[in-house]
Formats: C-alpha cells, structure tokens, sequence
C-alpha cells in the first residue's frame, strides 16, 4: 500500500508541558488508522498539528511523500486534508448549510446559490444518516447536532485524508455503524483516514493499524487482527483497566428529584419537551437515552435553571425549584455536570483554581468576609487537581489552555466534590480515555451507594447500560419507554431512539 501521510519526530512544547515527544506516524493510501491515548496523551495536539492549527517545534510532515508546511487549515485542505474536530469550528450566526460550504459556495449568476447548497448538504445528511436541518441556525442546536455539522462539512470537501476526532460521541448504535459504512467505503475508494477515539471497540471494529500515544510518544504500533482492546488499554495507561459495573443498588431512598408534566418550548415557540414526568429516588442512577435533538439537552436544562419552563414543576428533596435561579438549585442540593464543557461546564478565560472554586467562593471555609482565603483556595484546587489526575503543569493556568479530556476533568471534580443529594451528569465521559472512564464511573457509583440520586444523560448506551437502575428513552421529546438495563440490548434501546417498535414488544 502506498504512504499518504508520515510524521517524522514532531515535537511541541507549550509551558510546562511536552505535548508531543518526537512522534512518528505514517499513514497508508486506503486505510482507517485509528489513534488512541489517555488525556494529554498528545492526540489533538498532533492531528492539530497536522492540520495547521499549531505549528510543530520539530519534525517534518510529508504528504504523499513532499514535505509541507501548514500555516493555517487552509493550507491543510488544498493538500486534501479534511478534519472533523472535538471543539467545534463553526459560526454560531450561520446556518447548518452556511457553515457546510462555507469558501465553497454554489454559485448562480455570481451569487451564492442557497438553494443549491441547501439540497446538497440535505442530500449528504440523508445519504449518511446524519439527522440535521440545513435551514436551522448553529447558535440554536444542541452540542450532539453540532457534531453532525462538522462531519458534514468535512465529507462535503471529499478530503483525501479525513481526520476525524471522536466523531461517533453522539450517535446512537444504528447511526454509528452507518458512519462506520461510510467510513469502509470511503477507504475503499482510496482514501486514509485517521481516526481518533476512546472507544477501544470502535477500534477493533473498523481499525487497519492502531497507534497508540502515552505520554506525547507513540508507545505501540498494533494490527487489530492480532491484538485486544486489554492490550490496547495496557499500553494507553501502563496498567490493567476492568470496567466499571454498578451492580443493583442495596437500598432506594426517598425520591430526590421529582419532575412533573414538564414542557419546554425551543426555537420558534414550539415545544421540544412535551408532558415529562419522572422521579429519581436516593440510591439510584436513572439513565435518559435519546438520540442527540429529541429534548434531552432541553429537559436536562430546565432541570438545571437555564432554560425557561412552560408548565410544570420540579421539586428538588421536597421544595419546589421550578422558579428558582441557578444559585437557588444549587443552594438546594443539586449538582450539575453539563455536556458542554467548553461554553457551559468551564470558564476558558479563567484559571484551573478558579473553574474549580466556582459554587465554593461564598462559603465560609474559602472567604474571610469579602475576600478569599488563599491558602484554602490553593489547597482546594491541589486537592481536587490529585483526586481526579487532572493533568496541568499548574492550577493557575488559564483553563483553555487544557485538552478537552483535562477540562472535562475540571467540571467533573468541582460538581463531584460538592456532595450534593442530586447529581445531574450530562455525558459526563465525553472525550475522555478509558482510565478515566473507569474513574468517573468509580465515583458515580460511589455517590450513589452514599445515597444521591443521579440523574445520567449519555449518548455512549454501553455507560448507561452499566451503571443505571432504569433507563428512560426519549423520543421527539416525549419519554416512550422506561427499560430495566438488564433485559434489554443497545439495539433494542436504539429501536426505541429512533421512534421504532420492537419485534415482538
């Protein structure tokens, strides 16, 4: 098979932190190269790298054996390169379609041609099964359509080498393996791609060859005819990883969170979350499986205080919350994990130690009067950055400044630490590795013994599977099935996903 792509000894260093350490990588014409690592394992950094978002303090990068130099993605794309990215690339303003073709515009008569590009990128989206309204405002959609956009626009452009990183987060099994297909027949026709994730059985799945990264050095190069997902986890973390299964819960408590007849209503006035009602008891982790745009994001919000409720109540440990403000929801014993770490879950501008003092400023072990307790302030977040191996050369850098695993890490240990009867984790191993994986889930279980309920929405059905006490399936946003997670299969929970009736239900 003829190399594409190879990367000769890339080094990048930012403050304090060796990125990457001197990688090598070569990529063939016509195969799916999966690239694997813990957090801070130097992944983003070296696809960024080769896409021209960062440039390389050393090593050289040869496409179908010239040497180039990237300057800006732009460079990236004229040599074929395409990329779906883990922090979104889009214009909150535009419209799906906009953002598509955006400096590759249909043209009628010298104007941009929309109706041309709104068929074409509706013809894509239906042709892979990509669920997304060409018409529909970025700034309006939840975090899971957003990722559709972006593998939209990167299979619009047809790179000859596509870069995807950790595109399947959202998709539901069925909508996964579609992409998969694609994924074939796109290395079939010729084309390498390089694909990044957690998920070591997507790995086994479609992978040609895997590299594995620890620690900013490729550690192994692997055939996954002949390796395992145990050792492909040994090499990411140098240790053995079991996963984490919950077990039934010895005791339910008293119901904690209790949501009755809630309606949401989203763009256009029209509802997105119709008559839900549910409870989560002490003791219990109620799973909510949806396919990304059916009211999850929306209910979880109104739960949380950040969108407007339309009718209906939520009572948090007996008192009623529906009108009160984020402070007041969390005042009242609830803890909130948002999926979207970068605009919800963190403030990129601010430093480690701040993100994670935020809801503990105004207690009394962190202030004197109007002004911090330093010592306490610095302790906490030395404490919280050990427990949950947030990897950062200090808690005084700016919290953008981290991969997205790291930040993820962020939101978890503050939200996690405030011991909170009601802990609402939406997608909470999102972009993060399988030893963290095992951690998270650790911890959830561990708060759910201690008697909080936990409320879990996620997109990975393998995590609600194993760690939730009954699973609730949202469709069009309505709740359609309450499954028990030990009788059903993901294809079972995906039928009902996706509106579809189970044979023999």
């Amino acid at each position: 098979m003829t190399t594409e792509l190879e990367l000769r000894g890339i080094t990048k260093r930012f403050p304090g932190v060796l990125a990457c350490d001197g990688i090598d990588l070569t990529a063939r014409r016509g195969e799916i190269h999966c690239i694997v690592g813990e957090n801070g394992a130097g992944k983003t950094t070296l696809m960024s790298i080769l896409y021209g978002l960062i440039p390389p303090d050393e090593g050289e990068i040869l496409v179908r054996g010239e040497p180039v130099r990237f300057h800006s993605p732009l460079d990236a794309i004229r040599r074929g390169l395409g990329m779906v990215h883990q922090a979104f690339k889009l214009f909150p303003s535009l419209t799906v379609a906009e953002n598509v073709i955006f400096r590759e515009e249909p043209a009628k008569l010298g104007w941009i041609d929309r109706k041309r590009a709104v068929a074409r990128v509706q013809e894509l989206a239906d042709a892979y099964g990509l669920a997304v309204d060409p018409t529909a405002v970025v700034e309006d959609l939840p975090v899971g359509v957003l990722q559709r956009v972006e593998i939209l626009k990167a299979l619009y452009r047809h790179a000859s080498i596509l870069i995807l990183d950790e595109p399947t987060a959202v998709l539901t099994p069925q909508e996964r393996d579609r992409l998969f297909d694609v994924m074939r027949r796109l290395r079939d026709s010729g084309r390498t791609i390089l694909f990044i994730t957690h998920k070591l059985a997507e790995v086994m799945s479609v992978a040609d060859r895997i590299t594995v990264l620890r620690n900013g050095k490729a550690v192994a190069e692997l055939d996954p005819a002949t390796t395992t997902p145990e050792e492909i986890s040994r090499h990411m973390t140098g240790r053995d990883v079991e996963p984490v299964r919950a077990g039934a819960p010895t005791a339910l408590g008293d119901v904690v969170l209790s949501v009755r007849s809630l309606t949401v209503r989203g763009a256009h006035s029209l509802p997105v979350v119709s008559d839900v009602s549910f409870d989560v008891r002490a003791g219990e982790v109620v799973g909510i499986a949806a396919v990304a745009g059916n009211g999850q994001t929306e209910l979880i919000e109104a739960i949380a205080g950040l969108r407007e409720i339309e009718s209906g109540t939520v009572t948090l440990a007996g008192v009623d919350i529906t009108h009160l403000d984020v402070a007041g929801r969390r005042r009242a014993g609830m803890s909130y994990i948002p999926e979207d770490r970068h605009r919800v879950g963190t403030a990129a501008a601010a430093s480690v130690s701040e993100n994670l003092l935020m809801g503990y400023q105004r207690t009394d072990r962190m202030r004197r009067g109007a002004w911090l307790r330093r010592r306490a302030v610095a302790d906490h977040a030395g404490r919280l950055k050990d427990e949950f191996a947030i990897k950062v050369s200090g808690v005084d850098v700016a919290a953008g400044t981290l991969s997205g695993g790291n930040l993820q890490k962020v939101a978890l240990a503050r939200e996690m630490a405030h011991d909170a009867p009601l802990i609402i984790a939406e997608q909470p191993t999102r972009g993060v590795d399988i030893g963290a994986i095992e951690f998270i889930h650790t911890r959830l279980v561990a708060a759910r013994d201690r008697g909080a309920a936990i409320l879990l929405v996620s997109a990975e059905l393998s995590e609600i599977q194993s760690l939730a006490t009954r699973i609730l399936v949202m469709f069009e946003g309505r709740i359609v099935a309450e499954l028990d997670p030990d009788r059903v299969d993901e294809a079972e929970i995906g039928l009902h996903m996706t509106g579809g009736k189970v044979a023999g239900a």
